[in-house]
């Protein structure tokens, strides 16, 4: 193999569940892997979290059966990325923490290398211009877990040039990914929509005018959704929706993005969804 992706490798900035993901995505595809976090113990966390992946991933058959088949590396430093043939910034939804993250980036990596911001709602025009070369950064919405869905929102940015996107259809093809381009925007496409869905039934919970068994009941029993928009939150993460209400409100100004009581009472209360154990629903102890 002599493509860039498989003697080069790839970056992920943050080692949440995102990064991690993304990072067992392309391992399991043999692209090598860099993943930057600035907290050690996290980053101690990502190799079995990686593996866990790729193993349920190959099972479900979603992934190959090789399970981690290229180097995983892990470093708290930023400049670990220099060298790559690309960068997945996958920090949290925070808008002057990517920016800075980004601009970073763009400083250390040479000229022509992707990248690509893991953002759910941010427009990728506003992250660009904190990087060194705007031209280079594309949006890339992964959703969650990235092994199982093989479809990608992705944001093409006022300033994102040909060679970019060139660089991430082929990115895309060694991992098996498909892209559905949007244009820029707060929220694109998917959460423009979504998160003022879950807000709504967030709402008619606080209401009292269902539990929220009953909210997400109607969209699986009656509608045909795979999971209702509760459920959806606890899947994506309380803390990580009412962030991304935030960016979409503050650029919107619209209330329906006004983040509920319900959601911001569960995040107070460190009940996040399933990563925490309990949302919406409980889901156990979690390890």
């Amino acid at each position: 193999m002599t493509d860039p992706w498989h003697t080069r490798g790839i970056a992920v900035v943050g080692a949440g569940v995102m990064g991690v993901g993304i990072a067992a995505l392309a391992l399991a595809h043999g692209v090598p892997v860099t993943l930057v976090d600035i907290d050690p113990a996290r980053l101690a966390l990502a190799p079995g979290a990686v593996r866990d992946q790729t193993r349920i991933g190959a099972l479900l058959r979603k992934l190959p059966a090789a399970g981690v088949a290229a180097e995983l590396r892990t470093s708290t430093s930023i400049t670990a990325v220099a060298g790559v043939a690309a960068v997945v910034e996958a920090v949290t939804e925070l808008p002057d923490t990517k920016a800075k993250v980004l601009a970073e980036v763009s400083t250390v990596v040479t000229e022509g290398t992707l990248l690509a911001t893991n953002t759910s709602a941010i427009p990728v025009g506003e992250l660009a211009a904190a990087t060194a070369r705007p031209a280079e950064l594309a949006g890339t919405h992964f959703m969650n877990p990235p092994y199982l869905i093989d479809a990608v929102e992705v944001v093409r940015g006022p300033a994102t040039g040909e060679e970019a996107m060139a660089a991430l259809g082929s990115l895309f093809a060694v991992l098996g990914r498909r892209a559905i381009l949007v244009g820029d925007g707060p929220g694109f496409v998917s959460n423009h929509v979504l998160m003022r869905m879950i807000n709504d039934a967030a709402r008619l919970v606080t209401e009292g005018r269902a539990t929220a068994g009953r909210v997400d009941e109607v969209f699986t029993a009656c509608l045909g959704h795979r999971t209702g928009p509760l459920a959806t939150a606890d899947l994506i993460g309380l803390d990580n929706v009412v962030d991304t209400l935030t960016v979409l409100y503050d650029r919107t100004g619209e209330e329906a993005y006004r983040a509920d009581e319900e959601l911001l009472a569960r995040v107070r209360a460190g009940n996040l969804g399933r990563k925490s154990g309990a949302g919406f629903y409980d889901y156990g102890s979690v390890s």
